[in-house]
Parts: C-alpha cells; structure tokens; sequence
C-alpha cells in the first residue's frame, strides 16, 4: 500500500542518515606508550596492573594488553617509522617533581589492594590512595619508564536508587553491600 510504502522510504533515510553520521564517528581504538623496552614494560603492566598480554611480537617492536574496547599498546622509543615520520618521543624521564604530558588510569574495585600490587611489583609509590571530593579514590605510581600511572576507584555518584545509594555508603562506609535498604524512598530527591 501507499502508506507502507511511505513509512519504508522514511524508514530507508532514517537508516542511511544513521550510517552516514557513523561513518565520520571514530571508535577509540589504541594508547600507545613510547618505552624504552617493549617486553621488559608488557611484563610490569601485567604483573604489576593485573592485565593479560594479548600480543608481543617476535621483535619486541610491539606489545598489547588486553584492557578492553580500547587496546594498550607498547612500542620503543626511537623507530625508524616514526621518528621519520612523526618526529622524536620526548623522554619521560623527568625529576621526582615532573612528568611527562601522559598519564595512564585504570579503575579497580579495590585501589589500596591495586596500589600495593603495583608497588610490590616494581612501580614507584607517588602518592598512597585517598578519597577525593569528586567521589573516587585515587593513588599514583610511577611505571619503569617514569610515566605516571592513576590507580583508581570507578568514580561514585549519588542516587536514590536503593542499589545504587547502598553500594555508594557500603564503599564510603568500607561496610558490605546491604541488599535492602527500607527506609529510602523511590522518590527523586536531591542529594
């Protein structure tokens, strides 16, 4: 019928206007970190950070880790296809009181238990974990390379969700998760 036939042709721009709009849309596909030894920095992240080798070539050009939709990927300093073409990676090697213009974040559930992974395993302590007003936890480490490293909580927001606001106090409150919590109503509030 017409109206059919209306709604398809409708339905078909609507469709073609979408995959237009995607084509130009990129998806975030890697981080690269410039080392100074590509396999030596793969072992430390997965030692060090909990993350699974994906790939380390034959060459030791080329490391990843898995972490994700976004791929961790790890390359040397200097290489001809990129010094050439792109110019030299600045060093990050820096004082104490600098660092380079990168920093690497991963969440965890637990960051004190991540912080002291990761120290115990050859990052360097820049700063123990401490709650922040923004609602996370957060500790820094320096990598092998001195790049500096975020170890994080997911950041925590309020809500009246009963789960949502249990889980919230349960975390701050360092207390297990309650299932229910009776005396929280449904209703929008500002928190």
């Amino acid at each position: 019928t017409l109206k059919a036939l209306m709604m398809s042709r409708r339905r078909i721009a609507r469709i073609e206007k979408e995959m237009a709009s995607n084509i130009i849309k990129p998806a975030y596909a890697y981080t690269v970190v410039y080392v100074r030894d590509v396999a030596k920095s793969v072992e430390f992240y997965s030692r060090a950070f909990g993350y699974n080798v994906r790939r380390l070539d034959e060459s030791h050009r080329w490391g990843e880790l898995e972490s994700g939709q976004t791929t961790i990927a790890f390359t040397p300093l200097h290489q001809h296809e990129t010094d050439d073409l792109t110019g030299k990676v600045q060093s990050s090697t820096r004082s104490d009181r600098e660092r380079a213009p990168l920093e690497v974040c991963f969440c965890y559930h637990d960051v004190d238990a991540a912080f002291k992974r990761a120290v115990e395993n050859g990052a360097v302590a820049v700063s123990e974990p401490e709650d922040k007003e923004w609602g996370q936890k957060v500790g820094y480490v320096r990598d092998i390379d001195g790049i500096v490293v975020r170890i994080g909580s997911h950041r925590l927001t309020l809500s009246t969700d009963k789960t949502k606001l249990c889980v919230y106090a349960s975390h701050i409150l360092n207390l297990p998760v309650v299932p229910q919590l009776n005396n929280i109503t449904n209703k929008k509030k500002a928190i």
